[in-house]
């Protein structure tokens, strides 16, 4: 059941009223929330929620070993194990084998490596990383595990399981443990970031991907390499619209529950540099990637050759969970490569190379781009095939689009950008102005007009494949 559909939100408004009408007992508002987000998983395969009822049991009950065992490490370690091997199991089987069967292949052994069918279950990036801030919570003695059905209800909120953002188990557990949870977050907002994520999705990001990106990136060779450059610039458009429209959205309906989400984005491409992007990009992966990974591995320990090679171990973990593809590997190495030639940099120069910081935003800006490339293209060869038509296809093919009416769309674009991240407050703020009774008559009409200028059907939130 997509959540932008409207059997989702018939759904959702007869969930909302039952839900509220238990405003003073939040355990049984968390039962409703419990079977409303295996029922959002079942929606699209039974199996799903089966396999999330199976991942919670053992994950509750190592947590519970972990916590009151003498050998808590031990058993610590065996949960992460455990996660992260359904997690490789589940997503990287075919990606292993196919790599392991070309090696065996190559070196003239003469055998095939017997393939099994299995599934992927619908959000398992996500709550597998979710898992883990809470095996490590508990491990640390930050938090105690709870009842089964608080475990359950974390893994599973539907608003965050498919697509994010990640949870902290320290952040998000007491909120559900809370009795205190009695009214709607900030309703106002809600209805702003809900308006916004139609925009952002449905409208701009919708057109911007019928328009000019399915159409290049399906067949760049018959594209000029002006056209392809605009092509790439839209979709580095789209994947933020997309990404944050979606995190918008569930923020939304998270507030609307009496929850409140980690922020996901901050202005990304306004970013300075490598560094400065990652603090603003998928704001809750980054940080995860950095409690979690880069400093377990030693973080700045160890010295500055070393911290290099931390920071490149980092970012092809971190392209090697958006997806079994070795695209995903070239994308985590571009930016970690970028990362150290931030850190080289700033070691030789001792300050930052472009001291410009406007020469500095756009040129970090277009080696985002060029690593999209690699995130948006279904494999390496296409990735390469565009990279040749970028480079190459000024004289053969003629141009498509109007080059300087678009380019100049993108410059107020990005004029508008700093303003648009007081978008939402500054929403709320007005309609705190206007009567309850007349925010249907401005926020309905305003929708309707966002629905009607889409493209027809309803888009795919991207990270929702990861």
């Amino acid at each position: 059941m997509h959540l932008l559909s409207i059997e989702f939100w018939g759904v959702f408004a007869f969930f909302f009223w039952i839900y509220w009408l238990f405003a003073r007992r939040p355990d049984v508002q968390n039962g409703l929330l419990l079977l409303a987000s295996y029922g959002f998983l079942a929606s699209f395969d039974p199996r799903f929620a089966l396999f999330m009822a199976f991942y919670t049991l053992v994950i509750h009950w190592l947590s519970v070993l972990i916590h009151r065992h003498p050998g808590r490490t031990l058993f610590f370690a065996v949960s992460v194990v455990f996660s992260l091997s359904c997690l490789g199991t589940l997503k990287y089987h075919d990606f292993f084998r196919d790599a392991l069967q070309a090696a065996f292949t190559d070196a003239g052994f003469d055998f095939v490596l017997p393939g099994v069918e299995l599934i992927l279950p619908l959000g398992i990036s996500f709550y597998t990383l979710h898992s883990i801030t809470y095996l490590v919570s508990v491990w640390k003695r930050e938090i105690a595990p709870g009842a089964l059905a608080e475990t359950a209800l974390f893994l599973s909120f539907f608003p965050s399981v498919v697509s994010g953002p990640i949870n902290r188990a320290r952040d998000f557990l007491p909120q559900i443990r809370s009795a205190h949870r009695q009214e709607v977050i900030d309703p106002c907002r809600a209805l702003a970031l809900l308006i916004l994520a139609l925009i952002k999705v449905l409208w701009l990001g919708g057109v911007l991907s019928e328009t000019w990106i399915k159409p290049v990136f399906d067949n760049p060779s018959e594209f000029h390499s002006l056209d392809i450059l605009l092509a790439v610039y839209a979709y580095a458009i789209h994947l933020y619209l997309n990404f944050s429209g979606y995190t918008d959205l569930v923020t939304a309906i998270a507030l609307l529950l009496g929850f409140t989400l980690p922020p996901n984005f901050d202005a990304p491409y306004l970013a300075a540099n490598l560094r400065d992007f990652w603090r603003r990009w998928h704001m809750s992966l980054s940080f995860f990637m950095r409690d979690y990974v880069y400093i377990p591995l030693g973080g700045s320990r160890g010295g500055f050759v070393s911290t290099q090679f931390k920071l490149l171990a980092t970012m092809l973990v971190s392209g090697l969970w958006h997806g079994a593809n070795w695209n995903f590997l070239v994308w985590g190495a571009i930016h970690g490569i970028g990362l150290i030639l931030v850190g080289v940099g700033g070691r030789i120069f001792g300050k930052p190379l472009i001291a410009n910081r406007a020469l500095a935003t756009l040129l970090t800006f277009h080696y985002v781009c060029f690593a999209w490339i690699f995130f948006r293209c279904p494999t390496l060869a296409d990735s390469l095939d565009l990279l040749k038509a970028l480079g190459g296809n000024f004289d053969a093919v003629p141009l498509r689009f109007n080059v300087f009416s678009c380019l100049g769309v993108f410059v107020l674009a990005f004029a508008a950008y700093p303003w648009t991240r007081r978008l939402p407050g500054y929403a709320a703020e007005r309609m705190l102005r206007v009567h309850w009774s007349l925010r249907p008559l401005i926020l309905g009409p305003l929708a309707w007009a966002t629905i009607a200028l889409s493209p027809a059907g309803i888009p795919e939130f991207i990270y929702s494949a990861f």
